[in-house]
């Protein structure tokens, strides 16, 4: 499994105050969730009405592919609402997790065949 972390540094020129720039920021981010299937949130300057820092997370099997989705998520934020959100700034990490993890684990199925499935749970009882 392949964890990809991006962080943006994002400048907002238009927004006059904090609610009109929490309003682009929840509109932005909520078509990247729909559009993508990642999770995004604002995660610094939040009390910065021409500044925010978002996080993006995206998970797959496949490095290649967390790569490419969150390469398209940079460009989609720096396209939305006419180019309202720059990007300013720009880090990605891929991260591979539960490399090993697995190991000696058993379907269902093999534990029934083997004879020993639910070894070691409680028993309530009838």
């Amino acid at each position: 499994m392949f964890v990809g972390i991006l962080r943006l540094t994002l400048h907002l020129p238009a927004p006059g105050s904090l609610k009109s720039k929490r309003h682009l920021l929840r509109s932005a981010l909520d078509r990247v969730r729909a559009r993508f299937n990642v999770a995004a949130a604002e995660v610094d300057e939040n009390d910065l009405w021409q500044r925010s820092v978002v996080g993006v997370v995206a998970v797959s099997n496949d490095s290649a592919f967390v790569n490419e989705v969150l390469d398209k998520v940079t460009d989609f934020i720096a396209g939305v609402h006419g180019g309202q959100l720059l990007v300013t700034d720009r880090q990605m990490e891929i991260v591979p997790f539960g490399e090993g993890l697995g190991q000696g684990w058993r379907t269902l199925a093999e534990a029934e065949e083997a004879g020993d499935a639910g070894k070691g749970e409680e028993d309530d009882g009838p």
